[in-house]
Parts: structure tokens; C-alpha cells; sequence
């Protein structure tokens, strides 16, 4: 009965002495789950280029000075594609809003066209053609806004607005003219001399962009121009005199729908997260 009694008690004090150890070890509690930072939209400051090419067209061609200007028919009026350059920097305020202002230089586009009077305007006998050659080059500065309308699979498609100013440019302006009166034909040169003009312009954009890295993106992109008229120098007929008053011609209401290539430097890329590392102890 002793023995029993004996074994009873080592087996409780033993019992015991291991809850005790159990209470005092520390307890070992989950590590809760990590949470990233919420992502922020996309801004910052951006550079840009774009190449492209020019299709231009005109509403008319003129001559403030000649009174008769008004009764001549115009037949093909109009430019030859030009290349196109420009650059800028940018800010992108959010993931669906941008800025920019971009400097463009619109390369030199070669200017054809006809005019005639019909027979009977001047006379039963009298008729009329002349025959136009030219360049035209325009330097632009543009303030734009975009709106981008959401990215699928990494394509971003957009819209946009911009004003700003154009100097338009012309150079080596040619008026080839043939009269025919009376049974008679008579040949006229005149030329006028280069000449600038500055003009407010407007233009619409749309397109798509594409995110190749955090900080580059490139763009397909389409914009109707507006570049307002550019002015000839003074005319003279190939004998050095003045004709039509040494009023020079103008080119009214210049319009472009241009095609682009470009590429957006983003200059202000947010960090990359790393999560911490996993740190065990042993």
C-alpha cells in the first residue's frame, strides 16, 4: 500500500512540475500577413519626341491686289507631304490626366497648283491660266492637354487638345502664266520673295500609348492641325517691275492631319517595393 501510495505522488508532482514549464515558456504567435502599400496613380514630370509626316491642304490662294482675283477657278491647290520633328516636356498629374508643351518643326512641303479664267470673263477672245510652285515650312509652339481613357493589356488609348502659335514660312513662290488673246499667246513670269508669318494655331489629338517600362512609353498618335495663312514677299514680273501692286499672295486657312511616332520619358518614376526579408531565429 506504501509503494502505491508512493507511485501516486511522483506521478502528480510530475504532472505538475510540467504545466509549470509549459506556463512559463513564451507563446509563439503567428506572424500576421503582410500588406503592401496602397498604389499611387502614376505622375510626375516627362520628356517626349515625335517624328512623323505632314498631309496639308489649303481652303484658298489669293491675291489681295488683283482686282480680278476672285474670277479665277482654282484646280489642284495644294502641298506635297513633309517630315515633321518635335519635342517637350510634360507632367502627368494623374493616371487618366496630362500636360504638355511641345516645340515642332513641320519640314519644307513643296506647293503646286493651277488657276484659269474661262473664256468671255475678259473678252470673246481672252483667256487665262497660271500655274503656282513654292515651299512652305512652319515652326510651332503648342501647349497641350490629354485625357487617357484607360489601359487595357498595357494600351492606353487617348484625346487631346492644344493652342498655340505657328510661323509659317514660304520660299521660292513662282507664278508661270499663259494668256491667249486674240489668236495671240503670251507668256508671264512673276516671283515673289520669301516671307514669314506668325498665326495662332489649334489642334486636336488622338491615339494610342503603349507602357514598355516604369519609364518609357511610346505612342502611335494622330492630329488635325490648324496653322492659319502664310504670306508671300512682294511680287515682281521677271523684268523687275512690280506687278499687281507688289501685293504678295496668301495661302488661306492651312490645315494638316499629321500621323506621329513617339516615345514619353517619365522623369519622376515611383520606387519598386521590396518587401522586407524574413528574419528566423534559432
Amino acid at each position: 500500500m506504501r509503494s502505491v501510495k508512493f507511485i501516486v505522488a511522483a506521478g502528480a508532482a510530475s504532472l505538475l512540475s510540467s504545466v509549470a514549464f509549459a506556463a512559463d515558456m513564451p507563446s509563439i504567435m503567428p506572424a500576421p500577413a503582410y500588406a503592401p502599400p496602397p498604389v499611387e496613380d502614376f505622375g510626375g514630370w516627362y520628356l517626349r519626341g515625335d517624328i512623323g509626316m505632314t498631309n496639308q491642304q489649303l481652303k484658298s490662294l489669293g491675291n489681295p491686289g488683283d482686282p480680278n482675283a476672285s474670277l479665277f477657278t482654282s484646280t489642284g491647290m495644294g502641298f506635297d507631304s513633309a517630315a515633321l520633328y518635335d519635342l517637350g516636356v510634360g507632367y502627368q498629374f494623374n493616371n487618366w490626366f496630362r500636360a504638355d508643351v511641345i516645340g515642332q518643326w513641320r519640314g519644307r512641303s513643296n506647293f503646286h497648283g493651277s488657276q484659269s479664267v474661262p473664256v468671255g470673263v475678259f473678252g470673246p477672245t481672252f483667256t487665262e491660266a497660271n500655274n503656282y510652285s513654292g515651299s512652305k515650312s512652319e515652326a510651332v509652339i503648342l501647349a497641350n492637354a490629354y485625357v487617357d481613357l484607360g489601359t487595357w493589356w498595357c494600351v492606353t488609348p487617348y484625346i487631346g487638345a492644344g493652342i498655340g502659335g505657328s510661323y509659317n514660312r514660304v520660299s521660292g513662290f513662282q507664278d508661270n502664266g499663259v494668256i491667249y488673246n486674240g489668236g495671240v499667246l503670251n507668256n508671264s513670269v512673276t516671283y515673289a520673295g520669301d516671307a514669314g508669318k506668325w498665326n495662332f494655331a489649334w489642334a486636336l489629338h488622338a491615339g494610342l500609348a503603349y507602357r514598355v517600362t516604369q519609364n518609357v512609353t511610346l505612342e502611335l498618335g494622330y492630329s488635325y492641325m490648324n496653322l492659319g495663312d502664310a504670306v508671300t514677299g512682294p511680287t515682281n514680273s521677271f523684268d523687275g517691275v512690280t506687278v499687281v501692286n507688289g501685293s504678295p499672295f496668301v495661302m488661306k486657312s492651312i490645315t494638316s492631319n499629321d500621323v506621329k511616332l513617339g516615345v514619353r520619358w517619365n522623369l519622376d518614376s515611383p520606387p519598386v517595393y521590396a518587401p522586407p526579408p524574413l528574419v528566423t531565429k534559432g
